[in-house]
């Protein structure tokens, strides 16, 4: 992570972004806000093709956008009314133009703060999320491939909480998820009120009962067993906002006080960090930039410092930089190996 201040050297100016709200009420303030926004879209993500606001209808072959059809306007060239260069352009300027637009907005956001979209907004990371929860009150840890279980301690000093039982609303979450996805994903496909109808009254069609039954069956072993993984090694959307936000030296990274490392190595008893336990993605939050390709940006750790310092003078050791303070990260690795 970035080195906020170093010993050996004068202090730089620092830009902190001002999302943190100060005070020990930040971290449940900012959480709660994120957590508002993935309810938003995950709502949105279901009910988009229900109100037409995006969704390709294989039956009528043409895509839906806001409420109106959205055709590449090849019609007149196919009754041979407009030339092959009339419909070439109708397919510049519906297709591609809006496309490359949609994707360039994307990619620069990313570029900017990183993969916030996945951390704050992304209907599927949202899932992994509740799941690594209920799985750690099931097991104490949040993967069945974890090796260690989490530490005992919250980062707000209450004690973690496990329990066996918890496992049987572990699966049926994890399955139940699985199956809306698949739902939902065929109403991007087919007209929602033809799925839905089809479903509530028992007579989906067979392509469409294969198509639900495959995809909750594939989609409930993801939500299982390979949650993060996918998010961290398969999921394209993630990895072209990692590219984007690595190659901007300059983006919204979590800094770290590195001269105050003792402070957060026993932040929690037993010497063991917070950061470290609320990472959904499993990683090590004070570590360099490039380890931290899959950062979310959901600022877990940030707050989860936040709450082990709120009564530490010093402040905490975490928090939102860019600019000349997140520069400073690869120079800081560099001069401890130096040394």
């Amino acid at each position: 992570m970035t080195e906020l201040s170093s010993p050996s050297s004068t202090p730089r100016p620092q830009r902190f972004i001002p999302i943190a709200v100060a005070g020990a009420a930040a971290p449940r303030s900012r959480q709660g806000k994120r957590l508002a926004f993935q309810v938003g879209f995950f709502v949105l993500f279901v009910l988009a093709p229900v109100f037409d606001l995006l969704r390709y209808d294989l039956n009528a072959d043409h895509a839906w956008l806001l409420g109106m059809e959205w055709r590449l306007g090849l019609d007149d060239f196919l009754a041979g009314k407009a030339t092959a260069l009339e419909a070439a352009g109708n397919i510049m300027l519906r297709l591609f133009v809006p496309l490359f637009a949609g994707a360039g907005l994307f990619i620069w956001a990313a570029w900017k703060w990183g993969r916030l979209y996945c951390g704050w907004l992304c209907p599927h990371f949202s899932v992994v999320e509740t799941i690594n929860k209920l799985m750690a009150r099931a097991s104490g840890k949040p993967s069945v491939w974890e090796k260690f279980p989490l530490p005992r301690w919250n980062s707000d000093g209450s004690p973690r909480r496990v329990d066996a039982r918890w496992w049987a609303v572990v699966v049926p979450a994890a399955v139940a998820f699985a199956f809306l996805w698949a739902v939902v994903l065929l109403t991007y496909l087919l007209p929602p009120a033809e799925v839905y109808g089809n479903l509530f009254s028992g007579s989906l069609t067979r392509n469409q009962f294969i198509f639900i039954t495959a995809a909750t069956v594939v989609l409930s072993l993801e939500f299982l067993f390979a949650r993060h993984l996918f998010c961290r090694f398969v999921c394209a959307v993630g990895l072209f906002q990692s590219l984007a936000w690595m190659s901007n030296k300059d983006a919204m990274v979590v800094g770290f006080k590195r001269d105050r490392a003792s402070d957060c190595a026993s932040c929690l008893p037993e010497r063991q960090s917070a950061c470290d336990a609320v990472c959904p993605m499993r990683l090590k939050p004070r570590n360099i930039k490039r380890h931290m390709f899959t950062c979310t940006q959901c600022a877990q750790c940030v707050d989860a410092c936040g709450e082990t310092q709120r009564d530490n003078p010093d402040g905490p050791l975490l928090a939102w930089v860019s600019g000349e303070a997140a520069r400073q990260n690869e120079a800081g690795f560099r001069a401890i190996r130096e040394r």
